[in-house]
């Protein structure tokens, strides 16, 4: 074990990846509850919206832990799966099974560009400071996430976003989640994250934001397993329907643009707290980390699960000590086992993982210094990543306005030389991803 994950030489032990393991688990564990429920929407049933949801981000967990060594979870990704419930169910006539193969037709896609080579090269054709940009931008999107999941902040019809209800369960959990989580962090106490969560859990128990579970053990259906290659009443295939679809072709383009970007600014969040970042913003191992997430996607519409994605609640295992794929297998399996118990792994309230997401947040604001204030060129495209992905809710709209203002500022400056070949393929297909939104 010690000479497969590199626990030494990467400073960690079994112990601190087992429980790295556990805080991201349980940080993503919402996924459980809120997944299903989507997918049923859509049309999947439920007991088999369960199954696929913690089957598949269990088995591509696994499989990211083993074949990337590092500390990266997949599971069924929001906002995508929401596609799929409300949008493209209702254009493919009601029909989920080519919902799924639309997610499966990407996921495909997405893994050819990988293993080409393109996927990579677009990301190392990325300036550096737009790399520092985008993880300081993700650091202020978890950050989001965690407040907005706590209750502290929520929409406001008149400002947007406005102060939650400071006398509700939610935002009381949500602040005895930063507090205490932040205490433990600043004491060096091993575990603050994962320590955290469980106060916060348990805070939440007498203020009725921890529902007690409805039962222990749930069964395993499969039924939605092989979505895209099943067929409806009247008899036709999900995949055969989407090929003649236009429609649901251009569905699968703009799905594939958002998965593209949205885990290569994942991934450079984790790899920041999991030290595996280079001082030039690049992630080691980038290449199998974006094999496996690829096909997580495909295996997400295989199963009946939505796209599975890697998630970006992995950086706060990272931040725990999560250093190997160990921590990824420990996650995986935890994910299979809740297959059969998700009545318990509900109660984890999304309010009692705000401390550790909040948190994550500030770890990763440290690139902002790295980011040439002074030169227009590169720091107002790194502003409008920075701002873009928390303001939009979207890492792939928010690098997008990045890409989009970097190319722009260099033409009208006479430095389009300083444009690498691949910036301006990503550059255009963001533009055409915006014409299709």
């Amino acid at each position: 074990m010690e000479q497969f994950f590199k626990l030494k030489e990467r400073g960690s032990s079994v112990g601190q990846e087992a429980r790295a393991g556990l805080t991201t688990f349980l940080a993503m564990a919402y996924i459980i509850a809120v997944n299903p429920g989507l997918m049923v929407v859509a049309g999947v049933p439920a007991n088999a919206a369960v199954t696929a949801t913690c089957v598949g981000a269990g088995i591509m967990t696994i499989m990211m832990g083993i074949f990337a060594n590092r500390p990266l979870a997949c599971a069924s990704g929001m906002g995508i799966n929401a596609v799929v419930a409300y949008s493209l169910t209702a254009i493919d006539g009601g029909d989920w099974h080519a919902s799924m193969a639309v997610i499966f037709i990407e996921g495909v896609a997405i893994l050819i560009l990988v293993l080409c080579g393109l996927r990579e090269a677009i990301m190392d054709a990325i300036p550096v400071p737009l790399r520092h940009a985008i993880s300081v931008g993700l650091g202020l999107f978890i950050a989001m996430i965690g407040l907005k999941d706590g209750g502290i902040i929520v929409a406001n019809e008149s400002t947007m976003v406005g102060l939650g209800n400071v006398t509700s369960a939610t935002f009381i959990v949500g602040v005895i989640s930063i507090v205490a989580t932040a205490i433990l962090y600043t004491m060096e106490v091993p575990g603050s994250l994962l320590i955290g969560i469980i106060i916060a859990v348990i805070a939440g128990i007498p203020l009725g934001v921890t529902q007690m579970p409805t039962g222990i053990v749930s069964p395993l259906d499969f039924s939605s397993f092989g979505a895209p290659f099943q067929t409806d009443a009247s008899g036709v295939m999900g995949i055969a329907k989407v090929i003649v679809n236009p429609m649901l072709l251009v569905f699968a383009f703009s799905l594939m643009m958002s998965d593209f970007f949205d885990t290569m600014g994942t991934a450079m969040a984790v790899a920041k707290q999991g030290e595996f970042l280079n001082d030039d913003g690049s992630v080691e191992d980038i290449k199998q980390i974006l094999i496996v997430d690829s096909a997580a996607a495909a295996v997400g519409g295989f199963v009946g699960a939505s796209s599975i994605t890697t998630f970006v609640e992995s950086s706060s295992g990272a931040a725990d000590g999560g250093r190997s794929g160990l921590t990824s297998i420990v996650t995986g399996i935890l994910f299979i086992i809740a297959a059969f118990f998700a009545p318990i792994i509900s109660i984890i309230s999304s309010a009692a993982t705000c401390g550790a997401l909040v948190i994550v947040g500030y770890l990763m604001m440290g690139d902002v210094v790295d980011i040439d204030w002074t030169n227009i060129t590169d720091a107002f495209p790194a502003f409008m990543i920075i701002a873009g992905i928390p303001f939009t809710y979207s890492i792939s709209d928010g690098i997008g306005f990045g890409f989009i203002a970097y190319v722009l500022i260099n033409l009208v400056t006479g430095k389009a030389k300083n444009i690498k070949p691949l910036m301006w393929v990503a550059t255009i297909a963001f533009v055409v991803y915006f014409l299709l939104l």
